[in-house]
């Protein structure tokens, strides 16, 4: 690759209903049409995988690989994966299988982080979370990407957990208008235990919101969960890729 021309990423965004993938140029603007698939159904690792190679098959060539994962990521392997099955998916290492597969280096991290990447503004303290077939979220601190949070999988009302509340099975079981009021009141709790300055909402569902938002809070466009792929290889993030933790520090 010439050093003088920047690389091209395929991006990727794994999500519980759908899998997309587009290839980036150096500033994270898509070079061709996102092109999608419907997630494997069981989403076995090597189903996934499988489909992601027949995404990128469709695709311009690219130098690197970014995919956003519908659950906990940790140095490149999957932690938690409660949408797809956690049990399968525990501990496996998906980016080293996604660079073994398309010969490119690869790095995962959350979906909702890096659709944060790709929609924030860099000022204040930003949460973002995604509505789809869970709830999937993340934090940034003046555009600085800030420890993981699962808000998804935390109970928010009589053991049910944010997923099992506000999920994409809930919508389609309650109605639109039962789900928006979950939401609301959701919203309410959300603004209350993180005291963001900005609130960006994303994901499939997001385009069922039939209430007034408050002037913090904004819908984040989808195309996010793709364009901000080319930040996961930003020098800023190396620490988070690194194969182990950094030291701690004394005392």
């Amino acid at each position: 690759m010439d050093d003088a021309v920047p690389p091209r990423t395929l991006a990727i965004d794994i999500g519980g209903s759908r899998i997309k993938a587009s290839v980036l140029d150096g500033d994270g603007n898509m070079l061709v049409a996102q092109v999608r698939l419907s997630t494997p159904d069981p989403a076995a690792p090597t189903a996934v995988i499988d489909a992601i190679e027949a995404l990128a098959r469709q695709l311009p060539p690219f130098d690197r690989i970014a995919a956003g994962f519908p659950g906990y990521i940790a140095r490149g392997r999957v932690k938690t994966a409660p949408n797809l099955g956690t049990a399968e998916w525990h501990d496996f290492a998906l980016a080293e299988a996604l660079a073994a597969r398309l010969k490119k280096p690869a790095r995962v991290l959350n979906d909702a982080d890096v659709q944060g990447l790709g929609v924030i503004d860099g000022c204040g303290l930003e949460c973002v979370l995604t509505l789809g077939t869970g709830i999937g979220s993340s934090l940034f601190l003046n555009g600085r990407l800030l420890p993981h949070l699962e808000l998804g999988q935390h109970p928010i009302r009589k053991r049910k957990t944010y997923d099992a509340y506000l999920g994409d099975a809930v919508l389609k079981r309650k109605g639109s208008q039962k789900w928006n009021r979950r939401l609301k009141w959701a919203l309410e709790i959300v603004q209350t235990l993180i005291n963001y300055d900005t609130l960006h909402l994303g994901g499939g569902n997001a385009s069922e919101i039939a209430f007034e938002l408050p002037k913090n809070v904004k819908i984040a466009a989808n195309i996010g969960g793709i364009t901000g792929g080319v930040r996961l290889w930003d020098t800023a993030l190396d620490e988070i890729f690194a194969d182990s933790p950094p030291p701690r520090s004394p005392g």
